[in-house]
């Protein structure tokens, strides 16, 4: 078969342009570090290369996610561990100012470190989160959740709900706690208070009382009696010289059942019913009343056991009644900062929790993204010791496409005229 001239021309150069294409292709993975430059190295390698690098994008934007909650709850707790320190402080200026030898002079300096501590508390509960969020407002975190009215009492205009932050893929955390859940409400399991003043029919407080009436307690005695867990009210009857009282009780379902009726009334002795004990002092005037019920029921608003204690320690204490009334104030005031406590310390219990569990999303969520790298670099990354073998060998495939070219170009019949 006979070959033209021009036909080897051709094969001499595709056979040389192929070579130093192959060439090029492992010096540019070479370069790159890639084994893998474009898809048509290897389409299968190039499309699961594709759906690992997005898998890793997400992963990484969880992380992201959690940067931002730790963030958050790290602000919360903080806030928190300052706002238990406050209600600490508060019950200690209570026990203080429950000591018969302190003077109204005395107490006046007591509301005065008292008050204090309640404008920090205020400043707690608006707190932000460095970017002009408000903490504790829930979804309405661009204004101050607490505000305060023309009367100067605090209350809450913040969002009922939580703002929550997508972790990983199966778990949205909260990233904050509204404000009522944290400075107006009770932890689970907080026991009875009491509060010894007149009431209307809804258990919303009237008017003080007009005797001397005091009382310690409620004791719980019998946690599996039938009534425990219903509110009970004693309303005092009868006169000065012979005075009763009659003691009611509402269910959760709103039924009223009288269980004492104008029982006489011995200052001193303690009153027992349905699992509570009570032991009520002094001389009541008749309408006086006491009202006993479980934390929720009664205040759960750590501000208005603020303002209450300010109003009765700013108030003198000259008159037995104003004595009792104060005694009866502080009683009730300091059984809810308890309960206020435990609530807090409840919320920040969880934020740690939270907190905790960031740790373990992240070292599973870093765990994961090293085994996307590793697969991401086993599907388009260059092994270099057999990149540079290969490039050696395509040198000298080049060279020796070049050489064959010089030497067939050179075979020529008019180099043998002569």
């Amino acid at each position: 078969m006979r070959i033209s001239t021009v036909t080897m021309y051709e094969q001499s150069v595709n056979s040389m342009n192929r070579q130093q294409g192959e060439f090029m292709k492992v010096g540019q993975q070479i370069a790159t570090g890639r084994r893998v430059v474009n898809p048509s190295d290897d389409p299968q390698a190039a499309s699961r290369a594709v759906g690992v690098s997005q898998a890793k994008a997400v992963t990484q934007q969880f992380a992201d996610a959690r940067v931002s909650a730790r963030n958050s709850l790290s602000q919360s707790e903080s806030v928190l561990n300052s706002v238990s320190d406050a209600i600490t402080s508060a019950k200690t200026l209570m026990v203080q100012a429950a000591s018969d030898t302190l003077s109204d002079v005395d107490r006046q300096s007591v509301a005065s470190e008292l008050r204090g501590i309640y404008e920090t508390l205020i400043g707690q509960a608006n707190a932000t989160d460095g970017n002009g969020r408000y903490l504790f407002g829930g979804f309405k975190d661009s204004s101050p959740p607490f505000i305060r009215d023309l009367e100067g009492r605090v209350s809450y205009v913040g969002d009922e709900n939580s703002r929550a932050q997508r972790i990983d893929a199966s778990r949205e955390m909260p990233a904050s706690d509204n404000g009522a859940k944290i400075f107006q409400s009770v932890a689970v399991g907080a026991g009875y208070v009491a509060e010894a003043a007149k009431f209307d029919d809804e258990g919303n407080r009237t008017g003080n009382n007009a005797g001397n009436i005091t009382f310690r307690g409620p004791q719980v005695t019998d946690p599996s009696a039938d009534g425990f867990g219903d509110t009970f009210t004693v309303i005092f009857g009868g006169d000065d010289a012979a005075p009763t009282y009659t003691l009611t009780a509402v269910d959760s379902d709103g039924i009223e059942r009288t269980l004492v009726a104008d029982e006489a009334y011995v200052s001193g002795d303690p009153i027992g019913f349905d699992g509570l004990s009570l032991t009520l002092e002094g001389s009541p005037q008749p309408g006086d009343s006491l009202r006993v019920g479980q934390a929720p029921e009664m205040n759960t608003d750590v501000f208005k056991a603020f303002e209450r204690a300010l109003a009765v320690l700013e108030t003198p204490a000259g008159t037995p009644s104003q004595k009792a009334e104060l005694r009866n104030s502080l009683n009730t005031t300091m059984r809810e900062f308890d309960n206020s406590l435990d609530n807090v310390l409840t919320v920040r219990a969880s934020v740690g929790a939270r907190l905790n569990e960031l740790d373990v999303v992240d070292a599973v969520g870093g765990n994961r993204m090293l085994n996307y790298e590793q697969t991401l670099s086993d599907l388009v990354d260059l092994d270099y010791a057999e990149a540079i073998s290969e490039y050696s060998l395509r040198q000298v495939g080049l060279q020796a496409a070049q050489k064959a070219f010089v030497d067939i170009k050179g075979l020529s019949l008019f180099d043998y005229l002569r």
